[in-house]
């Protein structure tokens, strides 16, 4: 009976979201504040109703109730628990669940969090939030029922989950990302609740802006997770594949990216407003993007969930209703966003305006890249593959220019910057930043590369724009240390995220010009030499896991004589599934990574393998970058101004 209590709470909770989008918006459109108080309450409801549910679609996994379909195609009775547990969301109808229970809870959170908003604002946005989780809600209830039964005779066990779905990354990587793409549908209902309610005055940004950092530092780390799941998983070795599903990740972190420095200048300058948001409509929209391509089928991908084209169309239908019901509202109520103040060419605000235009401009080279082969499949064109070089001649172009732009526009005053006074900086760092990117290839490799020293140049000349910018918040200070405290936790957001930037180009321009890779025959007793290394196969042991057997190596790696590092690659064979996964031997430190895995047995007793070793210089970079980021966007959250109550209006 416990399936039959979920789905019923699904139903429930399907029932508040309907009256959270209409009770509340009716007060607003009534002026009726007792319509509006409702609010809150309705969304406790609402979330309540949907984590029971989703507790008990939990409950089915854990304790191998088969006769729930999703439990019995997707779990096993020897999978350990905790590969139960994340089997929850292992596949289409559980991650949905997921989806909306993320969405929920933004939605209570606005309730506890966002107190200082006055009644009609919060209410608004409330409502939106409640149109939104009623449209998914049906979405999973008539398209992808998570409670579906096999009955009358269910089967004794389960098909397994997919055996590249049983790591840890699969317990981390979708939640986090989910709560980055939902979460921007919290910037998304303060963007429609201020064209419903006409407040385009600095405090609504001021409002929406910490949860536009939470949702982006979330999608920050997600895809860095997800980087790096792909990074150890099945032996490739690569970190970014220009996957049309990584594609999907990727936009709405680019348009959140704008987002949240179009907002700093709305809460600063009172300018920007309509890219506030445009952006904010946007973001939300390339996160439902990424929904639909992910689950319609209409894209290949080792990370696509389903190929219903039933389910493809609702979720296009809702995605079609997002983008033009709020661009509709947006062109009604554009007369309504008034700008007020004045930048010069050479100014913060100008710099600001033509990063975001730029990452604008990156993510649609890179939708176009994503859709192209759809599009020209629609109108029976020949077939068209658009692959990583496309990606990352455009990609790569535009970064430059963005991060040239980054080094300067952070270091440029609001309004207006006189230049005299940083003409002999810029013409020292500019300098410095390029002869130490010729130095050091040479220093690392003996050869010059053009790319390394164009990508480097540009982190030199960004890190040194960052010591000059903390070098100008302490100059007036007693002390350094007097000036770094008065610096402000907002400052020092921004600042901490920039530097995440400066090192996760590090780790790419690094790893993607000096990563060495070679596939050898080794027996067991055999060595080989690469790159200063020397890389022994000691054994290969049969060894068996909770439901799979495997061949497990042992490679030990010396350099100048001395053990430094032991590595174990695996084969694993799983019984129920009849699959064959390759788990990679990794060592690694900030400096590089040593890589190792299995790739298939040259002989009958499979003590002869083809072994594929790799060099990973700097590739840490890449993930430890994406948090500073990430931390920074939370840091900058923290700042006081953020707590203060609004001055105006009644609160709930």
């Amino acid at each position: 009976m416990f399936p039959e209590f979920g789905q019923f709470s699904l139903i429930l909770a399907w029932v508040f979201a309907f009256l959270l989008a209409v009770i509340p918006l009716t007060g607003v459109g009534m002026n009726k504040e007792a319509l509006q108080r409702t609010a809150p309450a309705l969304a406790w409801a609402m979330f309540f109703f949907t984590a029971v549910a989703f507790a008990i679609l939990v409950r089915a996994f854990l304790n191998d109730d088969f006769s729930v379909v999703i439990v019995s195609q997707n779990s096993n009775s020897a999978l350990p628990w905790y590969y139960k547990f994340s089997a929850t969301w292992g596949n289409h109808e559980g991650s949905m669940l997921l989806w909306i229970l993320m969405l929920t809870g933004w939605t209570v959170a606005v309730t506890v969090f966002a107190r200082s908003l006055t009644v009609e604002l919060k209410s608004a946005v409330l409502g939106v939030l409640g149109i939104v989780s009623f449209g998914f809600t049906m979405f999973v209830l008539f398209t992808s029922n998570p409670f579906a039964r096999l009955l009358p005779i269910p089967p004794t066990d389960g098909s397994d989950l997919n055996p590249l779905l049983q790591d840890i990354g699969l317990i981390l990587h979708p939640p986090t990302l989910y709560m980055g793409y939902v979460g921007f549908s919290v910037a998304f209902a303060f963007a429609i609740a201020a064209l419903i309610t006409g407040r385009f005055d600095a405090s609504w940004v001021r409002w929406s802006r910490p949860w536009t950092n939470v949702a982006w530092a979330f999608l920050t780390v997600g895809i860095a997770l997800g980087s790096w799941w792909a990074y150890y998983e099945l032996g490739w070795g690569g970190w970014w594949f220009w996957d049309p599903v990584e594609n999907a990740s990727f936009m709405p972190w680019l348009i959140g990216t704008a987002l949240i420095h179009s907002q700093a200048v709305t809460e600063k300058r009172n300018l920007f407003k309509s890219w506030s948001v445009l952006l904010a409509i946007f973001a939300f929209s390339f996160s439902l993007l990424g929904t639909f391509l992910v689950r319609s089928g209409v894209l290949t991908s080792v990370h696509a969930f389903a190929s219903d084209p039933k389910r493809g169309l609702f979720i296009l239908v809702i995605l079609a209703i997002t983008i033009l019901g709020s661009l509709i509202l947006y062109a009604l109520n554009a007369g309504k966003i008034k700008t007020a103040g004045k930048f010069e060419f050479v100014s913060r605000e100008s710099f600001m305006l033509m990063n975001n235009i730029l990452l604008v401009v990156i993510a649609f080279a890179v939708l176009f890249g994503t859709l192209l082969p759809l599009i020209a499949d629609a109108f029976g064109m020949r077939k068209l593959s658009v692959g990583a070089p496309f990606f990352n001649l455009v990609f790569n172009m535009l970064m430059v220019v963005l991060i040239s732009l980054l080094g300067l526009g952070q270091l440029l005053r609001w309004k207006k910057q006189q230049l005299k006074s940083w003409t002999g900086f810029f013409i020292v760092a500019i300098a410095g930043a390029i002869v130490i990117a010729l130095l050091l290839p040479w220093a690392l490799s003996g050869q010059l590369h053009w790319q390394v020293w164009l990508g480097m140049s540009l982190v030199f000349w960004t890190a040194a724009s960052l010591i000059r910018l903390l070098a100008e918040k302490t100059k007036n200070a007693d002390s350094f240390v007097t000036g770094l405290k008065k610096a402000g936790v907002g400052f020092w957001g921004m600042w901490i995220a920039h530097l995440g930037l400066v090192v996760a180009t590090t780790g790419v321009v690094l790893v993607s010009n000096f990563d060495l890779e070679r596939d050898f025959r080794m027996a067991a007793g055999e060595s080989v030499e690469m790159s200063n290394y020397r890389f022994e196969l000691t054994s290969v042991d049969q060894v068996s896991g909770p439901n799979y057997s495997s061949d497990k190596g042992t490679i030990n790696v010396f350099r100048n004589g001395k053990p430094i590092a032991e590595l174990h690659p695996e084969k694993r064979f799983y019984q129920v599934q009849r699959n064959v996964m390759t788990e990679a031997g990794i060592d690694g430190n900030l400096a590089r990574d040593l890589y190792a895995s299995l790739a298939e047995p040259l002989d009958d007793s499979r003590q002869v393998w083809s072994v594929r070793l790799q060099v990973k210089p700097f590739v840490r970079w890449m993930w430890f970058g994406a948090l500073l980021m990430a931390l920074g966007g939370v840091l900058s959250i923290t700042d006081k101004r953020y707590r203060r109550t609004a001055r105006t209006g009644a609160s709930l």
